[in-house]
């Protein structure tokens, strides 16, 4: 165990700032909101889950979304507040104003790749498979490609060509039957509400955590997690929960058995991992057994639409970021995981229909 001394300097966050990536983001608005619209039982489309995505893997610095924004007002507003660029694509018919979306954020990623050469990753947010001679010129020019994506409309030649594809489905923070659910979630609120600054940003540190580890595979230092913390959220300030320093912070966390701290490669900047103790995760998984083995008694299936709310009425402070679950989902696909629970996917239902083990 490394313990931080309280007064001592974590080393810088933007020290490597350089050694990082830089991003290039290209959305494919109509291709993406109506995939995830038609897929996942008429969700809206958020962008928030690829912001947090990419976060953890470098700096955007080119934000770009294409559409016929006159078709998507709502959403307008939406990715002004995260800062993309929204181009306007003319208005026609069919396939003629699908096309030249395609062709304009086309011919944008060539000319970024051509003229600013410390770009080193570009994320194309697009199943169609108009796009791979792209992403293999990009690869040509030894820039690496992300591709992102809706499972059921994603064509089978685009992924193989990427260096990594997400498919939005699979992101932290989206849920299937998320828009139901989030009108019985405001019954829930106030529990919420109650819940003091210290679970709030143990949640944040442990989520951020979770996707660094699954994106980078290696070691996270205290240093990059701090990076990806300001990625996620520019203001956010260690001071702001009464902290002297982001090295204090990381201390109270391992106090409390969140995480653990070990030597890590400079003085000052040691490596955060979660803690071996697990921190009370088995206790919550068999509170969702037995909340689902209670509900089964009743006759009717369960879905995974309103079992969050269902756990909450046993214990109020429930919540999956505590253990560095970005969702609901995703806790539950970890307790799938683990034999806890099963997990089925009921077509007519479009939801998770869910079961003990």
């Amino acid at each position: 165990m490394a313990t931080l001394p309280t007064g001592a300097p974590l080393v810088d966050a933007y020290d490597s700032v350089m050694e990082e990536e830089r991003i290039a983001l290209f959305v494919d608005f109509e291709n993406l909101a109506i995939g995830v619209r038609e897929a996942l039982g008429g969700m809206e489309f958020d962008f928030e889950p690829i912001g947090n995505a990419l976060a953890e893997r470098g700096r955007v610095v080119t934000r770009k979304a294409y559409a016929d924004w006159g078709m998507f007002s709502d959403a307008r507003q939406k990715l002004t507040r995260a800062h993309i660029e929204l181009i306007e694509i003319p208005q026609r018919m069919g396939a003629s104003r699908k096309n030249a979306a395609d062709i304009k954020m086309a011919v944008d990623a060539i000319e970024v790749a051509f003229e600013r050469d410390y770009v080193t990753t570009f994320v194309i947010c697009s199943g169609d498979s108009d796009f791979t001679p792209l992403v293999h010129k990009l690869r040509e020019l030894n820039k690496k490609v992300i591709g992102v994506g809706v499972k059921a409309s994603t064509s089978a030649l685009l992924p193989p060509a990427c260096d990594e594809f997400l498919f939005y489905e699979n992101l932290d923070g989206v849920e299937p039957g998320r828009v139901a659910e989030s009108v019985t979630d405001t019954d829930q609120g106030d529990d919420e509400q109650d819940d003091t600054t210290t679970p709030e940003l143990a949640s944040l540190i442990t989520t951020t955590l979770a996707g660094l580890q699954r994106s980078s595979g290696s070691e996270v230092i205290a240093s990059s997690l701090k990076r990806a913390l300001l990625r996620k959220d520019s203001t956010f300030s260690e001071a702001d929960y009464g902290f002297r320093g982001f090295g204090e912070l990381l201390n109270h966390l391992e106090s409390q058995g969140v995480i653990e701290l070990s030597e890590g490669p400079g003085r000052g900047d040691p490596v955060v991992q979660f803690s071996a103790a697990g921190s009370g995760e088995s206790e919550v998984f068999a509170l969702l057994a037995s909340v689902v083995a209670d509900l089964s008694k009743k006759g009717a299936a369960v879905y995974l639409s309103g079992l969050k709310n269902q756990l909450r009425k046993k214990d109020p402070a429930f919540s999956e970021k505590k253990f560095g679950y970005a969702g609901f989902l995703q806790f539950c696909k970890a307790a799938a995981t683990r034999g806890v629970i099963e997990l089925t996917w009921d077509e007519d239902a479009g939801d998770y229909r869910v079961s003990v083990a």
